[in-house]
């Protein structure tokens, strides 16, 4: 197997781990609140924010890295298109990443009152929209030219 292709496939892996986590701890977190067991939905609260959130995000802060030495191996030039456009909708991923981290904080502060329902619908917003934009991402580099 060349260079190129092993790092091919070492910068797609950490794109769909992030994605097939995140989509799997929307479910979990979801199928916990309809329970309405206040001490389930607080330990899988918890246990995504101190261990799968910092993980989903070393992996997805590994992107760019693995992106630009993918890009600089297969010589194209860093101005494209559709490299740009990625960029920033990563940029936009980062901080949607960064609102649902600040979502799960308040939510497990607030435990079961009323607003915690709120509070889940903000949760699973940022959720879709980092999944879609994760997506769009893919599609950007799926699509890039040979």
């Amino acid at each position: 197997m060349d260079n190129y292709l092993l790092l091919k496939i070492a910068h797609s892996l950490p794109g769909v781990l992030v994605l097939l986590g995140l989509l799997a701890h929307v479910f979990m977190l979801w199928k916990a609140q309809r329970s309405g067991d206040v001490v389930v939905l607080q330990r899988k609260l918890r246990n995504t924010r101190l261990f799968s959130l910092p993980a989903l995000g070393v992996l997805t802060l590994s992107l760019p890295f693995s992106g630009w030495w993918l890009v600089h191996q297969a010589g194209l030039p860093l101005g494209q298109t559709w490299l740009l456009a990625s960029s920033m909708l990563f940029a936009l991923l980062v901080l949607f990443g960064l609102l649902l981290a600040g979502r799960l904080r308040a939510w497990q502060a607030l435990e079961a009152t009323p607003a915690s329902g709120m509070l889940l619908k903000l949760s699973v917003a940022y959720a879709v929209l980092i999944a879609v934009l994760l997506l769009v991402i893919m599609g950007l580099m799926g699509a890039k030219p040979a």
